[in-house]
């Protein structure tokens, strides 16, 4: 399997990812993994390959995202919010709560309950695997 660190075309796959975050509505989160998947995977890509890095190159969007996209709302696989600076995460948090996402003792985000499944938009994109 090739390693690839982004999507052969970063700013076309960026933007996929960036329509459908914004769809996610407030008070429910998606994952990295989840975003991957509703979206096809770039040209020339392979799906093993597109399975294994389209999660990374989905952060890559969200640390590149504009305002107006709601990076707030994008999780890891665990419900919990993705390492990074300290004030990015505790900024996360605060604006997930005040959508009233709620958090677990562990730091978790019970994805039952908060989870997206991708029907609350118009996701006009298929879902391969």
């Amino acid at each position: 399997m090739p390693q690839f660190t982004s999507p052969p075309n970063p700013q076309a796959f960026y933007e996929q990812v960036w329509s459908i975050v914004r769809q996610i509505p407030r008070g429910k989160v998606a994952t990295y993994g989840q975003i991957a998947k509703l979206l096809p995977p770039p040209a020339g890509v392979e799906i093993e390959t597109y399975v294994a890095f389209g999660p990374l190159w989905v952060g890559g969007a969200m640390a590149h995202c504009p305002e107006d996209v709601p990076w707030h709302r994008v999780i890891n696989s665990k419900g919990e919010i993705s390492e990074r600076d300290g004030a990015g995460a505790r900024r996360q948090r605060l604006l997930l709560e005040e959508e009233k996402v709620f958090f677990n003792d562990r730091g978790r985000i019970y994805l039952k309950q908060f989870g997206w499944n991708g029907s609350a938009g118009d996701v006009v994109q298929e879902t391969l695997f």
